[in-house]
């Protein structure tokens, strides 16, 4: 009996025991705060404001923490300071603020002091660039949509640093998408945030940088972040003046003009190609003036492009310059129509002058070109010789100002010879 006793009993190697499921998500549920207090342990030791401790200490801290499995927590602790609930509450457990984060900056932000902020998120997506993915796509659209929930001190320092985010490139403008919600758009609160967002990003980079960001996020309008009542450009143009971001609102502008531009130009062509007739093409313009007005300068360079697109250049090289001639002369009604004042005529030759300067075919063909639109009444001689005189692009300048020297010259002794005659 003594021996059996002694013989240990069997057992199975390898068997893992089942766990109840309510068991298992309790336990997950605090799996972050404990995550969170074990990030603590490496930054408490970090002395205040030294940001190259804090980068040292989170990347040492990657080595032994689940970075990926818990990356939302890691972006809430080092961005707002603590664990986020859903719907915006900081997880009330009892836990301190965290040692390190964007809201530790100081009052008022200093975009300055945010810069050392940002170039430890820099350091720490470098290092472990798996991190890269959830802190654009799940982390910053979280926080962006709960915004409304901090003081105006914490928002401007979350904005601003997400700015600054954006201009280094270590996130995408998609992130952005979640200001467009609808309890976020009313009061102006995401207007608001992101004329922060453009201010803090054109400290750093150029509006030309910022036009690229937002197109490659999908950031399609910017109207789209103001209340369905203020959907409107004059309303735009008005704020961002207001927020002291003119090269938004010029950019904006001129990126409408742009849309407004290729709009005219397609349903020239369209038009062109159903029919010739001056009054259709006319009326055709007009109504899309209605959706959206233009500047005369910008309107006849479109309609100009628009109805040199519409012709069939397939002629013998020797036939070119006629075929230009007849052209310019057929459309010369559609052009006087909307080419009224001084400023208007000089643009007109300037768009033509550079048009000839892209396309050799026509190039020897400018100044018969400009004689026809002279005798359209489409330009004035006063027009031609202040283009001549100080008007002209540097496009081929030195070119067709000699090209135009005789017909200029012409102009300068008709209008001397008026003026005689009025005397007498």
């Amino acid at each position: 009996m003594s021996q059996q006793s002694a013989v240990p009993k069997p057992s199975l190697q390898g068997v893992r025991t089942k766990v109840r499921k309510g068991q298992v998500k309790a336990q997950a549920k605090h799996e972050p705060a404990v995550f969170r207090d074990q990030l603590y342990k490496h930054l408490e030791t970090v002395p205040e404001n030294d940001f190259e401790g804090f980068s040292a200490k989170l990347v040492q801290a990657g080595g032994t923490l689940e970075y990926l499995k818990y990356a939302d927590a890691l972006f809430e602790i080092l961005l707002v300071g603590g664990l986020i609930q859903p719907g915006g509450s900081y997880l009330d457990d009892g836990a301190p603020m965290s040692p390190f984060s964007v809201f530790n900056a100081r009052n008022p932000p200093d975009i300055e002091e945010l810069k050392k902020y940002v170039d430890v998120f820099n350091k720490l997506n470098r290092r472990f660039k798996y991190l890269q993915k959830p802190f654009e796509e799940q982390s910053l659209p979280t926080l962006l949509q709960y915004i409304g929930r901090w003081s105006s001190e914490q928002r401007d320092k979350l904005a601003m640093t997400i700015g600054l985010l954006l201009s280094q490139g270590l996130v995408t403008a998609a992130c952005l998408q979640s200001l467009t919600k609808d309890h976020l758009i009313k009061n102006d609160q995401s207007i608001n945030i992101l004329a922060l967002i453009f201010s803090a990003y054109l400290t750093e980079q150029s509006i030309d940088h910022l036009a690229t960001t937002l197109k490659r996020g999908n950031i399609k309008d910017l109207l789209l972040f103001f209340p369905p009542n203020k959907r409107d450009a004059k309303i735009l143009d008005a704020f961002f003046r207001e927020k002291n971001l003119p090269t938004v609102a010029d950019w904006y502008t001129k990126k409408q003009y742009a849309i407004a531009k290729d709009a005219i130009m397609k349903e020239l062509k369209e038009v062109v190609e159903r029919s010739d007739d001056s009054e259709s093409i006319i009326s055709a313009i007009q109504s899309k003036l209605e959706e959206q007005r233009l500047p005369e300068t910008e309107l006849i360079q479109s309609i100009w492009q628009g109805l040199m697109a519409s012709v069939d250049w397939s002629a013998r090289p020797d036939q070119i310059e006629g075929l230009a001639l007849r052209e310019v002369g057929k459309f010369a009604p559609v052009l006087v129509a909307f080419c009224k004042g001084p400023k208007t005529q000089v643009a007109l030759i300037n768009i033509v002058q550079v048009y000839c300067y892209d396309d050799t075919r026509v190039m020897k063909a400018f100044p018969q070109i400009l004689k026809v639109l002279y005798n359209k009444d489409c330009v004035s001689d006063q027009a031609i010789i202040y283009w001549y005189q100080k008007g002209s692009k540097p496009q081929g300048r030195q070119h067709f100002l000699k090209a135009t020297e005789g017909l200029v010259k012409f102009l300068q002794e008709q209008e001397e010879s008026e003026e005689d005659e009025d005397e007498e």
